[in-house]
Parts: structure tokens; C-alpha cells; sequence
């Protein structure tokens, strides 16, 4: 039977259990939308189309299914651009649907006419544009599969306004399961782990999208490894585990004898490979290859499921002790690193402290709730005192650095996880990039808690320039803006805290109100985040 272009897009998108797409309306896309609704997915529309992208990129990281925003045409695609490079540093499976142009009056001047594929495939796994009514289904389903097909990524596929608007034949077809295997050298890798003293795991969203966890965590446990998560690697082992570490990385990737690296890149977070000694072998495990061959190589790269591979890997290496020094050292040095930040959770200043933020904000976290980073400083101090015990429940912008990605994430984690608590935190930097999306919480019922650090400056780059050159230019904000002010404006609560004794009643206030809010907290601009890591 034949249905209109746009049923058939939304047909497609239902086979693969899309439930849910992301937009800002535009007439390129009207036909999805009818097709959405027949279909019962729903039409979540925001106020800008990188948020569209971004809240797609949410809804990836909060099930590991494939998350989807639909733009329109030529503008629509082009503001949604840095979301998808975004999501394809993540490795985040989104499919983003555009519009596009008429293809009968194709190169007359149409409204917002523009070839998107030229730039947009550079960044995704497949680009496509539909031309017949008929291969609507199969490229649209060949997008959205393709997506989750690992290594995960974004995909692309516009329709023409006349092919999506004209009738043709539904033909969808079914969805096709890999067989996934382990990677080649696993005995070598294991007999390295058997014999070592001073072994580590080093991972990352690789083992998120791997969904491997669970092994991960049996190696751990069967060898006595200690563990240090990254990106969408946190929570994969829980905060509290006795072989989960944060304060001691630089001594335990620095002395380590042997390193598995999971699912992350040697990047600039490793310090381009340099985070691990001299004499450190590492053993690198993906589902791609390495890409970044002009830093570290590794002494064994395991390309391959990581699943499979974790799980073989625990078969081969068996079980051992011989690691307990090694815990004892990490554990002291963890301790005496924790001990060392009492002070800093425990300030009583005012304007606060980040770190004072953190702690408050930590005692009223649920186990499972969802935390959204966006910002400079002020999430990097997250990222550091937050402790995520459950796999998806950690979302920043990632290795790509977009600022604006909060919101959208923090939207699609909602829609997608609507029971659990959803923290944003931002800092008024940040929230300039996408603050109008707290109407978008409004007009959805999203019960969002944001938490904003608000010190009046872009912290990450007003603390260097003054270093380096004895003043800051371009790094002012305007001090003590009420951005909560501006939120209730849009529909949701806000509230203004001052003094450390008023924040956690507001936070407690705000997670049980059920309401989107902002908890707007004046931090101390002169509390800069001791950065380490060499961006360059």
C-alpha cells in the first residue's frame, strides 16, 4: 500500500523503536511530522536546531539506542553542524533527518536551497539524499541501523520537500544482527595481565557503546585492577567499588606496568599518551582502530567487540593476588588526596566556592540520577567531585568542547529517563548558548534541575590570560545576573543563592518540585580549577 513520504519516514523510524524525534518546525519537515504522529513518536520542539541534535545526542547516551532530531532545511542543518561533530567525537549514535529543497526545481534559487552532503559527510558515517518516494524506508532504516552498527556514530539522510510530500510503497526492511567477535591477540594481552604487579584499566564511552561493563567489571575483580573511568565510562564501574579510583590516576597511569585502555583515545585528556611512564605497556582496546597514529602507539592494540574481547581476555588471564600492593598504594594515595580536599568541601565563603556547589549538590543526588556538564571550570570541578555510580548517568560535551550541549542532553535524557532525577549544571557562560531551551522544559513539563555556577567571567579563559599577559579581554560577564529571574520568565522556577547555608535547601526544594528549574548560585570568580591536562 502506498503512504505519503513522511509516514513512510516515520514508519521507519518506529521499526527501529524511535520513540521520540527532536526539532524546530519547519515547512521542509511537515510531512514527517504528520508521519510522526500517525505513528505515536513524539514531537519534541526546541528553540534552536543544535539543540534538536543535542537532545538527540541525549537520548544516545541515556539508552545507547539511536537518538533522532529532524531539521529543516539549509539554516536548520547548518546551526545543527557543531551537534553532530559533537556527537561524532562522542561516538554518539544519533540519525539526524533534514529537509530539503525540491529536487524538480533543483538549482532555480529555492527557499533555504542548499546541498547539504558536501558538509555534513565529513562528519557522519553516511550521508544520503532520498531522490525516489520508494527508497524513503530502506535508506532511512539503512541510516538509523547503520548509527548503532558499531563503532557507533552519527548518520545523515535529507529528503526533498517534493519526494517526501509524494506518495510511494512502504517497504522497510528488517533490521539485520551482526555476529561480534573478540579482537586477535587476546592470550598475548591476558599473559600480560596474568603477570603483572601493577596493572590498570584506563576507559572510556568505547566500553559504554560496547555495553561492556560487566566484564569489564569480572577482569577487574578476577585480577585485582584498579579502575579509572572517563566520558561515558563513568558509572560503568561504580564510584563506590573498592577497585574504583579517581584522586590517584596520575600515579597509578604513570607507574603502571601494564595499562588497559578501553574504549579512549590517547588524546589530550592522556596527555597524548604521555599520562603513562616511559616503561608502561599499554594495551589498547576498541571496536575501531587507532586514528591518532601520530601519538603513543600501543604495544598491543586489540581492535575488535569489546564485549567479546573483555570477556575472553577474563577467561585467559584467570585469577591472581599478586596485585595487592599495588591497591594498598593507590587506596593511600586516594585517601590522603581525599583528605586534602576537606577543606575546600567544607568553605564557608561567600560567593561559594565550586567545590562547596559539589558537595551540597552530592547529598541530594539520587543513586541513578542523570548528570549534564556544560561549561568550563565550573563542570570540570564536577567532574572531579560528582561520583556517577550507574552506566549513562555522566553527559558532557566531550572531547569536541561545544559549549550550548547541556540543555539539549539534559532535555533527551528527560524524555527518555522521565522518572530519574536530571541535574544540568552550567556556568553563566554556558547557559548564554542555550538558556531559551528552559522554555522548551516548560512547554514539555521536563522537570530539569539546573545548577549554575555564576561567577561573572568565562573562568577557563580569564584566569589564563591574566597569567599569561597580567589582564583578561573578552572574558566578562555581566556579575550577579538573575538568570533565575530570567527562567521564571519562561515558565520555570528559579532561585538565587548567596550563602552556602541557602543552597541546599534550594536544590532539595527544586528536586521535588517536579518543575524545571535554575538554581542560580554566586560563585567565588576568583577560585580558578587547577587544570593539568595540555590542550594542545
Amino acid at each position: 500500500m502506498a503512504e505519503h513520504g513522511g509516514r513512510i519516514v516515520a514508519k521507519a523510524l518506529k521499526s527501529r523503536g524511535v520513540e521520540n524525534i527532536f526539532t524546530l518546525s519547519g515547512g521542509h519537515l511537515f510531512s514527517v511530522y504528520d508521519g510522526c504522529k500517525a505513528e505515536g513518536i513524539g514531537i519534541v520542539d526546541v528553540r534552536h536546531e543544535q539543540t534538536a541534535a543535542f537532545a538527540a545526542e541525549g537520548v544516545a547516551k541515556a539508552t545507547r539506542g539511536v537518538g533522532v532530531a529532524a531539521l529543516t532545511a539549509g539554516p536548520g542543518v547548518t546551526n545543527g553542524i557543531s551537534a553532530i561533530a559533537g556527537a561524532q567525537a562522542n561516538g554518539s549514535p544519533i540519525c539526524v533527518l533534514g529537509g530539503r529543497a525540491p529536487e524538480m526545481r533543483w538549482g532555480s534559487g529555492s527557499l533555504q536551497e542548499i546541498d547539504h552532503l558536501p558538509f555534513v559527510s565529513p562528519l557522519v558515517k553516511s550521508a544520503a539524499t532520498v531522490k525516489e518516494p520508494s527508497r524513503i524506508g530502506p535508506l532511512t532504516a539503512s541510516a538509523l541501523d547503520l548509527a548503532a552498527a558499531a563503532p557507533t556514530g552519527p548518520t545523515f539522510v535529507d529528503y526533498p520537500m517534493d519526494v517526501v510530500f509524494s506518495e510511494g510503497e512502504v517497504e522497510i526492511p528488517d533490521l539485520a544482527v551482526a555476529e561480534a567477535g573478540p579482537a586477535a591477540g587476546v592470550e598475548e594481552a591476558a599473559a600480560l595481565l596474568a603477570a603483572a604487579e601493577r596493572p590498570v584499566i584506563m576507559a572510556g564511552s568505547g566500553l559504554y557503546w560496547g555495553h561492556g561493563e560487566g566484564e569489564m567489571r569480572a577482569l577487574a575483580e578476577a585480577l585485582g585492577i584498579p579502575v579509572f573511568l572517563n566520558g561515558l565510562g563513568r558509572g560503568c564501574l561504580p564510584a563506590d567499588h573498592d577497585l574504583a579510583f579517581s584522586r590517584a590516576r596520575g600515579t597509578a597511569l604513570g607507574d603502571a606496568d601494564i595499562a588497559l585502555v578501553i574504549g579512549v583515545p590517547l588524546d589530550f585528556r592522556l596527555g597524548f599518551g604521555g599520562a603513562f611512564g616511559e616503561a608502561t605497556k599499554l594495551v589498547r582496546l576498541d571496536v575501531a582502530p587507532n586514528q591518532l597514529t601520530r601519538n603513543r602507539t600501543p604495544d598491543v592494540d586489540l581492535v575488535g567487540d569489546v564485549r567479546a574481547t573483555l570477556a575472553a581476555l577474563r577467561e585467559a588471564a584467570g585469577e591472581g593476588t599478586r596485585t595487592r600492593p599495588w591497591l594498598e598504594q593507590l587506596t593511600n594515595v586516594e585517601t590522603e588526596r581525599r583528605d586534602g580536599e576537606r577543606a575546600e568541601l567544607e568553605d564557608g565563603r561567600s560567593p561559594l566556592h565550586p567545590v562547596r556547589v559539589y558537595k551540597e549538590l552530592g547529598e541530594v543526588l539520587d543513586r541513578d540520577a542523570i548528570v549534564v556538564g556544560d561549561g568550563g571550570d565550573f563542570v570540570s570541578y564536577a567532574g572531579r567531585f560528582i561520583d556517577t555510580y550507574e552506566p549513562g548517568c555522566w553527559m558532557d560535551p566531550g572531547p569536541f568542547g561545544c559549549l550550548g550541549a547541556g540543555p539539549g542532553q539534559a532535555i533527551g535524557a528527560k524524555v527518555s529517563r522521565p522518572d530519574r532525577q536530571v541535574c544540568l549544571l552550567l556556568g553563566d557562560g554556558a547557559f548564554g548558548f542555550a538558556g531559551m531551551e528552559f522554555d522548551t522544559m516548560a512547554r514539555h513539563g521536563l522537570g530539569v534541575v539546573g545548577v549554575m555556577g555564576n561567577n561573572g567571567i568565562w573562568g577557563l579563559e580569564h584566569h589564563p590570560m591574566k597569567f599569561l599577559y597580567g589582564y583578561s579581554v573578552a572574558a566578562e560577564l555581566q556579575p550577579e545576573t538573575r538568570y533565575d529571574e530570567l527562567v521564571e520568565t519562561l515558565g520555570c522556577e528559579g532561585v538565587l543563592v548567596r550563602e552556602p547555608e541557602e543552597l541546599r535547601p534550594a536544590l532539595e526544594r527544586a528536586f521535588e518540585s517536579g518543575a524545571p528549574t535554575l538554581v542560580n548560585v554566586l560563585t567565588d570568580p576568583e577560585i580558578a580549577y587547577p587544570r593539568k591536562a595540555n590542550l594542545a
